[in-house]
């Protein structure tokens, strides 16, 4: 006689801890769900995208130069000063954190992770900084804006 044993998690069972999936059915990165477990919505965007911090981005703007290369420009609230910044790089997050070392905001993007939701595009991101690594997030209208807004959360978070 043969039996078959056969698993299928619910989304209840599996996706329980999980404040993010509650919010928009769609699970946090693997690495990010055991330090998010158990967090209510509230506690959660507390923890992971702070709204509050040394640093603050303004403007941002983007022009191409041709083979995958681009000019940015933004502005920058550090403290209670306000800077602009400009970095040619190969894309916004890379411009992003090179204006933040040349700040004295110095971080390092260990893991990305981007996702569509129904409030617009998550992005989180594991950031270190002198040995101390914390996740990070945002939501904004595109990838971009939550790509930078993420970044920014991320400073926040390493330099406080």
């Amino acid at each position: 006689m043969r039996t078959s044993h056969a698993f299928a998690p619910t989304a209840t069972a599996s996706f329980s801890d999980d404040p993010f999936f509650h919010r928009f059915g769609t699970r946090l990165p693997r690495d990010l769900r055991a330090e998010a477990q158990g967090l209510s919505w509230t506690e959660f965007a507390a923890r992971f995208a702070p709204t509050g911090g040394p640093v603050r981005l303004g403007a941002w703007t983007a022009a191409a130069l041709g083979a995958g290369r681009g000019t940015y420009t933004a502005t920058l609230g550090i403290g209670d000063r306000i800077m602009s910044a400009t970095a040619t790089a190969t894309g916004p997050v890379s411009a992003l954190t090179s204006m933040l070392y040349d700040a004295g905001f110095q971080l390092e993007i260990l893991s990305f992770h981007q996702q569509s939701t129904s409030a617009g595009t998550a992005t989180f991101v594991l950031c270190e900084h002198d040995g101390e690594r914390r996740w990070a997030m945002a939501i904004g209208a595109d990838g971009i804006a939550s790509s930078l807004s993420a970044i920014i959360a991320g400073a926040n978070l390493l330099h406080r």
